[in-house]
């Protein structure tokens, strides 16, 4: 039944304009992964080969069940490459009402040598170059009203080395097949063949027109419709030279809106080949954008005379169900995640389908459209084809402002100047990685570059690769610095993240598992179904347009924020911004969330790249919150970024949520051989008087098992002795330390809640051995760590920065607020085992409090100092790593920090920014120290 809908879908005559002379495409094939029609098929080689069989079109043949699954490294693992070959056969019956017009078939995409046999006549010269549109005219191999039989030949592996070199020797999945659509077009025997346009912010409108026939006393006559809104604009009388296939037209129109990405104003534009009796012969459109894109030496690239800054990032076309074969939806969704994320500018290695670029000129995205090869260029026998194709195709999107010719090595120096001859625009042509044509592309700088480079060079640099984001790795963490050190450079142009989703696809030949070729594949902000990392987030912030310095809110704020407006174009008194106040209660108060009041922020008139206040009225409640957050929306209505502060600070906020307590229990202290126990309230906690840990917790529904601290990380100590002190409605163990650690007080009090209090600091004459427990030596992880088994937890619940985990450079992005995640056991990026976001484990930023839940083990921890990082487990390494992709984690499964490591991005440590580097600390004689409170609920 399905099989017959899509078929009697693909009959229908699609006109691109209205009744008449228009173009007419007849679908054989579906639309794209979820929209198919089945054809027959035969593989050569591989599983289910060497048969005839039924495949979905388009598809990639291995996901279909067919063939080898090949990674594009196969010559690093001393594996061969698969060469299978498939042979596609459909029939379909033309309408009678083309007998008199001129038909193509047209293939958008075939991997990768392909052979087309109309009725057993072979359509034309084999196409190569698996990532281009062809066609091929078979007007006279056709039959009118009767059954007529397509046969598509596909080789995976090329007759041309250069192109197995290109595309089949990279850094990607390999596949097979007709993976984009196929069908008909229809046109009159007089037509308008190819249009390129110059349209400019201005309103002028240049555009190289093609005829397929020489016409005399012929004209175009030209008109723009705005593609949203209303307008209305005079239609042109364009008059062409008799004679000439090949026509340059000229005209203009006042009052046209221009297209940017945040304003991405598009219009249809419509020509009438009109003949001389004015008949109208043929009739073409397309969506254009007005906009005027320019490269300045030792200036940057401008769009209407604004430099640009691209916040850009790498994607493949890809989805783990359909291999390289996707559709509108899956290119309308993931342009909206990047504009959530505030990027504006998106490049490939590769044309992408051509419903993405439609995306990306209706959504607002920058674009770098790239000739493929990956390392090895395209030959200059098969080269200048494959380059045409590609310019023709995607000439008229507005959304592109810059061509590639290949990556990393993979640049034919013969195509560069060749560009031109298909775009009237002459765009920019560069080689991503290298120093070329006046841009500095190079691929993952260090945060230093700068010998003859960037800081101290002279091009206009853009990195069209860096922040490699394999596993956890990358993107947010380090971006900040990255970023605030090249846009203070007057000749930084943008950067662009490597990559956009996880390219794990799904192995047939596996039972659907999903794989990405160990550490090759797993390189994505999002996972392979888009699965949100915590990344997203802290791109998201860095790169939100509106940037708010600094502040902590202390009694004498008094709503006022200094603001920066990181736009392009907007002004941001077109932006508008909510805010709301929260008062977020712990466990002695219930643990929940209420929204106490919310209202508007003021925003001023502020044009891009200048700096100014925002204001809230203060409500009356105001210093009775805990959090204060902001959302702000740009001019579509679309949330920007969302933004916390803590309205009280950690002291403040437990001594308000514990001020409730009375006394009214017993406090004891119990001395046996070796131990001490404090107890109140049905909780028991037994010290070790030899080393002054924590030994056993019970309360009276059995143990809890949190012991084994506090163990000191990231400093040297010495247990030195211990004693007990009992108060009226408390109960003490001190221990005392020599080193860093000059004594924990642990005390508790008459409800049973147990505090910790730790003083660090350097002693003049701190032991043998201890006399530098302080330096300014590397600090990785700065604190305290205990032991919880990892089996006895359910989830969390905290009140802190959220819901994601953090690295010491990848803060941004988390807010203050009531969190709540289960547990899971997630190894980021590697999605054979599945993936659930936020991870369980690792780093959480700013405690307040936070509940380990547990059936039978569950206790409450309170900061009472501020910065206190929460390390909860240790996250598992992926199992298909090259190398160690985490830093170090500290002993023990429970930790309480004040400095954390950073995590790496492609490259080392050593090579990123400030807030990437280890930490130090150097305390003397006089200071005051570090102090950390902690308190422990182990109540039942």
């Amino acid at each position: 039944m399905k099989r017959n809908l899509l078929i009697i879908c693909t009959i229908f005559l699609l006109p691109l304009v209205a009744f008449g002379q228009q173009t007419e495409q007849l679908y054989l094939s579906g639309k794209g992964l979820g929209n198919t029609v089945t054809w027959d098929f035969y593989c050569s080689d591989g599983i289910n080969s060497g048969k005839w069989g039924k495949i979905e079109v388009p598809s990639q043949w291995e996901i279909q069940g067919y063939g080898e699954y090949t990674y594009g490294r196969w010559y690093k693992k001393n594996e061969e490459v698969s060469k299978e070959t498939g042979t596609y056969r459909h029939s379909f019956k033309m309408p009678k009402s083309w007998s008199n017009k001129q038909v193509s078939i047209v293939f958008e995409g075939a991997m990768t040598d392909t052979e087309v046999f109309i009725n057993g006549h072979k359509a034309g010269k084999t196409h190569q170059g698996g990532f281009y549109r062809f066609s091929y005219d078979i007007t006279d191999k056709l039959i009118v009203g009767k059954k007529n039989k397509l046969e598509v030949i596909v080789h995976k592996h090329s007759e041309n080395r250069s192109i197995n070199r290109a595309e089949r020797m990279a850094d990607w999945w390999l596949f097979g097949g007709i993976y984009r659509p196929v069908y008909l077009e229809a046109k009159p025997l007089e037509a308008i063949s190819h249009v390129a346009v110059d349209a400019k912010a201005d309103g002028t409108l240049n555009a190289e027109v093609e005829l397929s026939k020489e016409l005399t006393d012929a004209k175009l006559v030209a008109s723009i419709t705005p593609l949203t809104g209303s307008g209305s604009f005079k239609e042109v009388s364009l008059p062409l030279k008799d004679n000439q296939l090949k026509q340059t037209i000229h005209t203009q129109w006042d009052g046209v809106k221009n297209w940017n990405p945040e304003d991405p104003n598009l219009y249809v534009l419509d020509l009438k080949l009109v003949d001389k009796e004015n008949k109208t012969l043929h009739t073409w459109n397309s969506r254009i954008g007005f906009r005027t894109v320019e490269f300045r030496v030792k200036d940057g690239f401008y769009v209407n005379d604004t430099r640009i800054v691209m916040k850009g990032i790498n994607r493949h076309s890809f989805h783990p169900d359909g291999g390289r074969t996707t559709n509108r939806e899956i290119s309308k969704q993931d342009v909206l995640l990047m504009k959530e994320m505030n990027i504006n500018a998106v490049r490939f290695h590769y044309p992408p389908d051509s419903h993405f670029l439609e995306m990306c000129d209706s959504i607002g995205l920058f674009v770098i459209d790239e000739l493929g090869g990956w390392q090895n260029g395209y030959d200059s026998k098969v080269g200048p084809g494959i380059q045409k194709e590609m310019v023709t195709r995607d000439v008229n999107h507005p959304s592109i402002v810059i061509w590639s010719n290949g990556n990393e090595g993979g640049w034919n120096y013969e195509l560069d100047a060749h560009f031109a001859d298909y775009d009237p625009q002459n765009r920019h042509v560069i080689h991503p990685w290298a120093d070329f044509n006046d841009v500095d592309a190079h691929h993952y700088p260090a945060y230093l570059t700068g010998v003859a480079r960037f800081t101290n060079g002279y091009k206009v640099f853009m990195p069209t690769e860096f922040m490699h984001g394999m596993y956890d790795q990358g993107h947010g963490a380090g971006l900040e610095d990255f970023w605030l050190n090249w846009t203070s450079h007057p000749l930084f142009a943008g950067a662009f993240m490597w990559a956009f989703c996880d390219n794990a696809v799904v192995r047939s030949d596996r039972d659907g598992k999903l794989d990405s070729d160990d550490f090759r594949a797993p390189d994505g902000i999002v996972g392979p179904y888009r699965e949100k990392e915590g990344s997203v987030f802290t791109v998201r912030e860095v790169w939100a347009p509106i940037q708010f310095k600094q502040l902590f809110i202390t009694p004498s704020f008094k709503g006022d924020f200094t603001v920066s407006n990181t736009y392009l174009y907007t002004n941001l008194k077109d932006c508008k911004a909510e805010y709301r106040l929260y008062k977020i209660d712990s466990p002695l108060k219930g643990a929940n969330q209420t929204t106490i009041s919310e209202g508007t922020v003021k925003f001023p008139a502020l044009n891009p790249g200048e700096t100014g206040k925002a204001k809230i009225d203060i409500p009356d409640n105001f210093f009775t919150a805990d959090v204060l957050e902001i959302e702000a929306f740009d001019k579509h209505g679309k949330s920007i970024c969302t933004w916390t502060w803590p309205v009280k600070y950690a002291h403040e906020y437990f001594a308000n949520q514990a001020s409730s307590k009375k006394p009214s229990n017993a406090v004891n202290i119990t001395e046996q051989t070796g131990k001490t126990t404090l107890s109140a309230n049905g909780v028991r906690v037994t010290f070790n008087n030899e080393n002054g840990q924590l030994e056993e917790v019970k309360n009276d529904a059995g143990i809890i098992p949190f012991n084994n601290g506090p163990v000191a990380v990231g400093m040297k100590i010495q247990f030195k002795e211990c004693y007990t002190r009992q108060e009226d409605n408390s109960a003490m163990f001190v221990a005392k330390y020599l080193g860093a650690i000059d004594s924990i007080v642990w005390s508790m009090d008459s409800e049973g809640l147990l505090n910790m209090n730790a003083v660090m600091l350097n002693r003049t004459r701190g032991g043998e051995g201890f006399d530098d427990a302080f330096t300014d030596d590397e600090i990785r992880n700065f604190g305290l760590s205990f032991s919880y088994p990892e089996e006895k937890a359910k989830g969390m619940q905290w009140f802190g920065r959220g819901p994601y985990r953090v690295w010491k450079n990848r803060i941004k992005g988390t807010n203050y607020n009531l969190w709540q995640k289960d547990y899971n056991n997630t190894i980021t990026g590697e999605s054979d085992y599945g993936l659930t976001y936020p991870e369980f484990k690792g780093y959480h930023a700013n405690l307040y409090w936070a509940t380990i839940q547990s059936d039978d083990a569950p206790f409450t921890v309170y900061a009472e100092t501020d910065g206190v990082f929460m390390r909860v487990f240790t996250p598992e390494e992926p199992k298909g790593r090259q190398r160690r992709t985490m830093p170090h984690f500290p002993e023990g499964d429970i930790s309480f920090l004040y400095d954390i490591p950073a995590i790496q991005s492609f490259k080392p440590i050593a090579h990123q920014g400030p807030h990437s580097q280890p930490g130090n600390i150097r305390i003397k004689v006089g200071d005051e120290g570090i102090r950390m409170i902690l308190d422990f609920d182990f109540r039942n």
